[in-house]
């Protein structure tokens, strides 16, 4: 049944704000959420990404707001900046008409001191990032014991990156009358055991789908070769006429050469990744909102809590690992009731991870093959020649006649100049047309290899580490001591090192704060040094001996250790979170008084000393080295 915001008990101020928007009809998670939370209700709401969850909660929040009063009346937790970004600048919108109301966000990457200024002058909503939350509060320069109202927003991606204990933290600080919300995608456990100690008797409210992937969203793959991808992507982009695009890659240098390739060939591209700054990063989404920029490359961390409409099409130039991130990228396209459409690039060794995805998520995804140039050429001249028409219709071309007769001499026909003027433009409005079909005249997989890929996917499973680990690792996220930050302050000097499942934006610059990861505090494994995964390298304890690297490993001195608070998890989430790399790739780490080590895959040594010299841990800058393997 469709539900008219106009129903649902909203001030007039919010429906004219929404009216501005563009909105009439409110989705099912809207729907069934908002009256709830504007009763007073807690809540946990289950739904996907891009299903109105913001409106959601954001539109009671706005209705319990007193302007006349300027302290902190709703707070609101994101796993990363973009997030709270896009989170504050929707509520900011919904507020519009609401006179006297401010919305802060406030993240890591971005001067403390502006926040605190914000801060002093009143402001009524905060959304924030956990790290930086917690900052504020250890600085006294935010007072959460007046809040009406806190919403976790994509809770399982923030337990995901370690952030338990620092919203368990947070949430201790509201008062006993808050109204707690939560939306997550998924629930798991970690999730449960949250809910049942911080809030009183929360309705469970589920958007429910058959599809996990929208419906509305054509979904394409194309089985290549690696060096076919940057050809067959121009292709495909000029042969569908594509305009506002997101491309995925999986590391950052995969970003930047991308996007430096597709620069090279005409297309109006931009990256968009973890070594930005934020100003940086603010510009390029600007320019990518405003249509000043069609294309963006992005890796899964930059990306996440992107919200941009009409985005025409998503492209994983690199399929995804995992599953759910499958999801989450398609999931920028298709919005609103409006059609949109993915391709997906395969190799041979990838393809079990298309089986992975389709039985995931339940969807059909086509194998189609790559245009050729004939095709492109095809299409271009067709749109070209339709453009020509109209223009024919609309007249007003005297000036462009005259010009035309100037070149009617003896030897050349109207028909000869207008011939020429449109093999120019052809050639100059195609990005591909310079490309050699001879170079990329075998898209098509070899058929003759199929019982070779087979074999070799069979293969590659086995590298993936087994299902049911994987299973269990995910059921636990989060799991953690309940203890104080101080008390897990000192845990941290126990140097006990898990991995997390990857790095990205969890480490803010400057912010100091990363994560813990899923396993690291469990109970029965408290007498490890390193959690499930780990590679024992050498001893963390202060003053012990050292022992030579893995085979394979490159041990690293880094200038910061006990003395500075530094833990396992900071220095994992810093180099992860700055270079690109899997956490789970980083080896042992030996953390002393005043300095530490660290072991990474040798062929990765070289630019983790690169990008982590100058960076900063917990404020401190950081300088990196190799080892000396003889002290």
């Amino acid at each position: 049944m469709t539900v008219r915001f106009e129903d649902l008990s909203i001030s007039s101020e919010i429906l004219q704000a929404i009216s501005d928007m563009g909105f009439e009809e409110a989705s099912p998670i809207q729907a069934l959420a908002i009256p709830r939370i504007l009763a007073g209700s807690d809540v946990i709401g289950q739904a996907q990404t891009g299903t109105g969850k913001t409106a959601a909660f954001g539109i009671p929040a706005l209705e319990k707001i007193d302007p006349k009063d300027r302290g902190v009346q709703a707070l609101i937790l994101c796993p990363t900046r973009e997030l709270a970004i896009q989170v504050a600048e929707e509520i900011s919108s919904l507020a519009a008409h609401k006179k006297g109301l401010n919305v802060l966000p406030v993240y890591g990457g971005q001067p403390i001191e502006r926040q605190i200024r914000a801060l002093v002058r009143g402001v009524q909503i905060v959304v924030g990032t956990p790290g930086r939350i917690i900052d504020h509060l250890e600085r006294r320069t935010l007072d959460l014991s007046n809040i009406k109202i806190s919403v976790l927003d994509e809770a399982d991606e923030m337990l995901d990156m370690g952030f338990r204990e620092d919203i368990e933290q947070i949430l201790e600080k509201t008062p006993e009358f808050c109204q707690t919300v939560v939306f997550s995608a998924t629930m798991p456990k970690p999730i449960v055991e949250m809910a049942n100690r911080f809030l009183n008797d929360p309705e469970h409210l589920a958007v429910t789908q058959k599809q996990v992937t929208v419906p509305s969203i054509e979904q394409h793959y194309y089985e290549l070769r690696p060096h076919q991808k940057l050809e067959a992507l121009c292709r495909i982009i000029d042969a569908n006429n594509l305009g506002r695009v997101i491309i995925f890659c999986s590391t950052k240098r995969g970003v930047d050469d991308l996007t430096t390739h597709l620069l090279g060939r005409g297309f109006s591209a931009d990256a968009l990744h973890g070594n930005l700054t934020q100003t940086q990063r603010e510009r390029v989404m600007q320019r990518f909102r405003n249509g000043s920029m069609d294309i963006l490359v992005a890796t899964d961390v930059a990306a996440r809590g992107l919200d941009v409409d009409d985005v025409e099409a998503v492209i994983n130039y690199d399929i995804p690992n995992d599953v759910e991130d499958y999801v989450h990228r398609i999931g920028r396209t298709g919005r609103a009731g409006k059609s949109g459409r993915s391709f997906t690039f395969v190799t041979a060794r990838e393809f079990y991870k298309l089986r992975d995805i389709m039985k995931y998520t339940k969807a059909k995804i086509i194998q189609s093959q790559v245009p050729t140039l004939q095709d492109v050429a095809g299409i271009k001249t067709a749109k070209l020649m339709e453009e020509v028409s109209l223009t024919l219709a609309t007249g007003k071309l005297d000036r462009q006649s005259a010009l035309v007769q100037t070149l009617l001499v003896d030897e050349y026909t109207s028909l000869d100049v207008a011939a020429a003027l449109l093999h120019l433009l052809i050639l100059r409005d195609s990005p591909v047309a310079a490309s050699k079909e001879s170079e990329f005249d075998d898209f098509a997989p070899d058929r003759n290899k199929k019982r070779e890929r087979s074999d070799r996917d069979r293969g590659d499973r086995g590298d993936r580490g087994d299902r049911g680990d994987r299973g269990r690792d995910r059921g636990d996220r989060g799991r953690s001591d309940r203890g104080s930050f101080r008390d897990r302050e000192r845990k941290d000097s126990d140097s006990r090192f898990s991995r997390p499942r990857d790095g990205g934006d969890r480490f803010e610059r400057g912010e100091g704060r990363s994560f813990r990861d899923k396993n690291e505090s469990r109970p029965e494994r408290s007498g490890d040094r390193f959690a499930k995964g780990g590679r024992e390298g050498f001893s963390n304890d202060r003053g012990g001996e050292r022992h030579e690297p893995e085979a394979g490993m490159t041990r690293l001195f880094l200038n910061v250790g006990h003395k500075m608070r530094i833990g396992p998890r900071d220095i994992v989430g810093a180099i992860a979170g700055e270079t690109g790399l899997p956490g789970k790739i980083i080896g042992a780490i030996d953390i002393r008084d005043s300095f530490s080590f660290v072991e990474v895959p040798s062929e990765h040594a070289d630019n983790v000393i690169s990008v982590m010299s100058g960076n900063q841990i917990r404020g401190y800058r950081i300088a990196a080295d190799r080892a000396n393997l003889k002290g």
